[in-house]
């Protein structure tokens, strides 16, 4: 079985700056590999089923030009669509987000060690106050649970229900480390030390709030 806690050393995260319509963004970049073929990891994030048994259900008009929504979570437009190697869409959270302001890329290439290598890349003008506050784990934790879960589901494992995973202790344990290692990346992009300790620790208790 998956040691999700494993999951995280199998990343490696980057954060830096990138173009987008409406100016520049920060971006956070995820690099990983999957024990399992292009065709399968491609199939796992752009085929409505089985994207629903480890992220969240989509509905929409899924091609390019088209649209999506994601249950309770963002919606957008499917910008670029090259099968097997490369997803691009908006990504909009929120009544008031704004065309052209956050993209998030999919690249799949076979990887040299067998399976598949993937990176991921969100970019997004964020408010310089929420930036300043929380630092780039506010995405990057998120985009570590959403890997952790098609790591798991490309294993064939069961993956949790999300609400019951993210109460558990392991799920706190997770966002605890993931939080952290973005702090690490904050720090090797230029950052403040002092911000960046403090965006993690901003990060920590929204994804892992002391219990009551």
């Amino acid at each position: 079985m998956t040691d999700v806690l494993d999951e995280l050393a199998a990343a490696r995260r980057e954060v830096g700056k990138g173009p987008l319509p409406a100016g520049e963004g920060d971006t956070v970049v995820l690099r990983r590999r999957y024990d399992a073929e292009v065709e399968d990891v491609w199939d796992a994030i752009t085929t409505p089923e089985r994207l629903s048994r480890w992220f969240l259900p989509v509905t929409g008009d899924l091609r390019v030009d088209g649209t999506y929504q994601l249950e309770g979570n963002a919606a957008g437009e499917i910008l670029q669509c090259q099968p097997p190697r490369m997803l691009r869409v908006s990504w909009l959270y929120g009544e008031e987000a704004q065309r052209g302001t956050s993209e998030v890329e999919v690249l799949l290439a076979p990887s040299p060690l067998g399976g598949t290598d993937i990176v991921l890349t969100h970019t997004a003008i964020v408010d310089p106050e929420f930036l300043a506050e929380y630092g780039p784990g506010a995405t990057g934790v998120g985009w570590d649970l959403g890997l952790m879960g098609l790591a798991l589901h490309l294993a064939g494992e069961q993956v949790a229900d999300p609400s019951e995973f993210e109460a558990s202790a392991e799920a706190r344990e997770f966002s605890r480390r993931s939080a952290a290692a973005w702090g690490e990346a904050h720090l090797a992009s230029g950052a403040d030390p002092e911000q960046a300790a403090a965006g993690v620790e901003a990060t920590t208790n929204f994804y892992a709030p002391e219990p009551a």
